[in-house]
């Protein structure tokens, strides 16, 4: 396999990686893709012996740019309160890897790419991705870094579920992982919000059956209506009400379809921000992955049983955390979770952590969750050794 030059990346790297014909990617449905790319990001270098590595696996509508200045909207990256010097995950100690997952929208092979046997992007023609496609990419990717063991593997929501499928597939190739608000399989209302989303998309007249490319359009209307109905999701009740109420947006009622309320306005500008950063089609073949995700379905519905080779083959070190005001990922599938790991044998310890707002406070400044993941790395990186 050809590798990827370390040397050249220096303490921050990255791009775009183009896999040769003779190496495509396996999907779980049976398809292939043939010159796979894979758009990632590093931080820090790779130490002499390459036990320093870390895996950061993004949530579905994020990125590989999880620390520094993201390159095109000048804003810091999404954990860039994690990532960092000083930080939980350390460039200085650490060499730290995020890359785009397949089927996304910033840079890896996604709907949007052109696609070889027409010239044309693939749109529906894309063949549909699972998680376990997603994880297996990104341990080519790691193959082609040179890198035969990550020193953790980190992802919060469906980074999370990433991080519980590596666990499953490559225990070899891991000494610790650290799951955060995140779930074993998708629940019925989280299968039904994304439905409610990805419908929103394709009745919209611009979305042409997947091929808007093609004719100049976008589906803007669908996708926001999409963002706006997942990010209730990603909020809580207190959160919205402490920071909107009823709060109106002018002196007195329009007596419309205006948007009246400030949660209004709020959620019409999530929708018509996202429409700018993301792909559409991406998102139908995103979602539909987290849905179809299941870990304990291959291994006759006993989540502990996903977890045994993770014991038996390496002793994988876990760490899980939740949040008490997601009720996207509640923390009973959290526990869920470490039971399992418990009942396989493996080494897990788990943190609760009060919070009210909801899911996306795996995002946000949470103290408790910074300092849990500092104890958890810092304990890592003792018995490692660095």
């Amino acid at each position: 396999m050809a590798h990827l030059d370390l040397a050249s990346t220096g303490r921050l790297g990255g791009g775009t990686w183009r896999f040769p014909a003779d190496q495509p990617l396996v999907l779980d449905s049976g398809a292939q893709l043939t010159g796979l790319e894979l758009a990632y990001q590093t931080y820090g270098a790779l130490n002499t012996d390459g036990s320093n590595a870390v895996l950061i696996c993004h949530a579905l509508t994020l990125d590989q740019h999880p620390a520094g200045v993201h390159p095109n909207t000048g804003k810091p990256g999404w954990w860039t309160r994690l990532i960092g010097p000083g930080k939980p995950i350390d460039p200085a100690r650490h060499f730290i890897i995020c890359s785009n997952v397949i089927g996304g929208c910033m840079g890896s092979t996604g709907p949007a790419s052109i696609n070889p046997a027409t010239g044309q992007p693939y749109g529906l023609a894309f063949p549909v991705i699972t998680i376990a496609d997603m994880v297996r990419a990104q341990a080519m990717l790691i193959d082609a870094l040179g890198i035969d063991t990550l020193l953790a593997v980190v992802g919060g929501s469906m980074g999370g579920m990433q991080v519980q499928q590596w666990a499953a597939d490559y225990p070899e190739r891991l000494f610790s992982a650290v799951i955060v608000a995140s779930a074993s399989r998708h629940s019925a209302q989280n299968i039904a919000f994304h439905e409610v989303g990805r419908q929103a998309i394709m009745a919209d007249p611009d979305w042409r059956g997947g091929a808007y490319a093609q004719h100049g359009v976008r589906p803007e209307k669908g996708l926001a209506v999409a963002r706006m109905a997942a990010h209730i999701t990603y909020l809580s009740e207190p959160a919205l009400q402490r920071k909107f109420g009823r709060e109106l947006q002018r002196d007195g009622l329009s007596w419309g379809f205006d948007a009246d309320f400030q949660v209004e306005s709020y959620l019409r500008h999530q929708g018509a921000s996202f429409v700018d950063r993301f792909d559409a089609n991406s998102y139908l073949y995103i979602t539909r992955a987290m849905d179809y995700f299941d870990l304990a379905a291959g291994v006759g519905g006993v989540l502990a049983q996903a977890f045994t080779r993770a014991r038996n083959v390496r002793n994988v070190r876990f760490c899980v955390l939740s949040f008490t005001s997601d009720w996207l990922y509640p923390t009973a599938e959290n526990r869920h979770i470490v039971r399992a790991l418990t009942a396989a044998g493996c080494r897990a310890a788990f943190v609760e952590i009060e919070s009210d707002k909801g899911h996306d406070a795996f995002l946000l400044d949470e103290p408790v969750m910074d300092a849990a993941l500092h104890g958890f790395m810092s304990s890592v990186d003792r018995e490692q050794g660095l």
